[in-house]
């Protein structure tokens, strides 16, 4: 961050930075933005006050040093961050600051890179850079790095038609992207002479927003139809699951799979379970754990066909960090059900686009996403938890079924819309719904743009820190 500092020493005399009052203006805003935004989960319209909180991190980037941009930026980040990742303190104690400012690090890098972009090159020149910076940033913070975890996104916070829905599913990073471009591009006036760099922001965005603006084309036909049950329970006794199973099937006796949540088991599937399958002709898809030694296991999904034998397992891709959660999936397939091909997210799991892709490159046409969200970590835990499957659905263009094991567990058409759902707290509370199949889903556009951003954010990192030594270099030599 020192040798990026230097930088300021060259910027340009027709580019003014803000001041500290401004600078602390533009931080209340972006921080109450994006709490306000948040709270959408109750008020879907609230969503759109993310673009306060774009604004204002894009503002505070326009500062006269890289290293006042990075501490402000990592300041919102935190103030940002903390409040809603708060039930973490139960679980880290003390630990938990430190986690919260791994988070609001990538926000200072933000403003950093971009401060260091505007005193080297002139604002108006790098307006182009903006998005393609926080795009990149968001996507190795989200997806690439060991302490990788996508919460708390532009996205997640957005109506789920901004970033997903549309004649061309644009996906959660392009969302950002325009986001973050239109904050960048507020301040200028359209009407002047302007790069070809700009032109082509300017009509990437344009691309984006109308590409929410028209519905996609649901023209085909759903190749057939699932029933589908789940049950909450969190760490039920193995002895009760078959009476369980029973209530739930009397109340829904047309279904065809019943779900239990991950680590409904603490090993292997019981002949309880294989037993009731058998009897009753249904499939079963419950979470339990294929035991290595003594000392490690796999986190794993079972599927349990009409005839009480295992026909499918699928291990947790991403074990969350510091849990004893076992080790990553050695590999990942889809199922071929009798109503076509279903992918298996493991909880966590479905917060990383780079484990659903998979999925859905392997013709993926519906998700069942066994999920541990324990009880005490709260409401809040939940409700951000439960962002994620709407938006999922509605990038990929396929359903998913989550089933909590104390909520919030969710059905999800194609579109991302919520048809059923189960509250916090739920113990013993049972979702139900019939969901089509349709063809495979597809990837959003973005899952091509944000590593080229990766890409290009790296490029420009290095060529600022490198500049900035020549410049240390030549004033050594003078």
């Amino acid at each position: 961050m020192k040798s990026i500092h230097h930088a300021m020493n060259f910027q340009k005399p027709s580019v003014k930075p803000i001041g500290w009052g401004e600078s602390f203006l533009w931080l209340t805003i972006a921080i109450a933005s994006f709490h306000a935004a948040y709270a959408s989960i109750r008020h879907p319209a609230a969503g759109l006050l993310i673009f306060g909180y774009a604004l204002g991190l894009v503002r505070l980037a326009d500062q006269p040093t890289v290293r006042r941009a990075f501490y402000f930026g990592l300041a919102t980040g935190f103030l940002c961050y903390a409040p809603q990742l708060f039930f973490i303190r139960d679980l880290f104690g003390p630990a938990a600051i430190v986690l919260w400012l791994v988070l609001a690090f990538w926000i200072g890098l933000f403003t950093a890179i971009v401060c260091g972009c505007i005193r080297r090159w002139g604002k108006a020149k790098v307006l182009w850079l903006v998005p393609i910076v926080w795009t990149g940033v968001e996507y190795f913070r989200s997806e690439l790095y060991l302490l990788k975890f996508s919460w708390l996104n532009i996205a997640y916070a957005l109506p789920i038609q901004f970033s997903g829905a549309g004649t061309y599913r644009i996906g959660m990073f392009a969302a950002g992207f325009a986001v973050i471009g239109i904050a960048a591009a507020y301040p200028y006036r359209f009407f002047r002479r302007r790069t070809v760099f700009e032109w082509f922001l300017i009509f990437t965005i344009l691309i984006i927003i109308l590409a929410t603006l028209f519905p996609a084309d649901y023209r085909s036909r759903a190749h057939s139809r699932l029933s589908i049950v789940g049950v909450q329970l969190e760490f039920p006794n193995e002895n009760i699951l078959p009476k369980v199973l029973n209530c739930a099937l009397a109340k829904n006796p047309n279904a065809q799979i019943f779900v239990l949540s991950e680590y409904t088991l603490e090993g292997p599937v019981p002949d309880s379970l294989k037993n009731w399958c058998r009897q009753h002709s249904r499939f079963l898809v419950v979470g339990g754990e294929v035991l290595l030694g003594t000392t490690n296991f796999y986190d794993t999904a079972f599927v349990v066909g009409t005839n009480g034998e295992i026909v499918f397992q699928q291990v947790k891709c991403v074990p969350i960090q510091f849990f004893k959660d076992g080790l990553p999936a050695p590999e990942q397939n889809v199922w071929d059900s009798p109503w076509g091909k279903i992918g298996f997210c493991v909880c966590y799991d479905l917060s990383y686009t780079r484990v659903t892709d998979r999925l859905v490159e392997q013709g993926a046409q519906f998700l069942i996403v066994p999920t541990m969200d324990v009880e005490e970590w709260g409401r809040h835990e939940h409700e951000l938890h439960a962002r994620v499957a709407p938006l999922r659905a509605a990038e990929y263009g396929i359903p998913i079924f989550r089933l909590a094991s104390s909520g919030i567990s969710q059905a999800v058409n194609r579109d991302g819309d919520v048809i059923a759902q189960a509250p916090f707290p739920g113990s013993d509370d049972i979702i139900a719904a019939e969901l089509p199949l349709f063809s495979r889903g597809s990837l959003p556009l973005d899952r091509y743009l944000a590593p080229i951003c990766v890409g290009i954010t790296t490029v420009v990192t290095a060529a600022l820190l490198f500049l900035t030594w020549q410049d240390k270099r030549a004033r050594r030599k003078n």
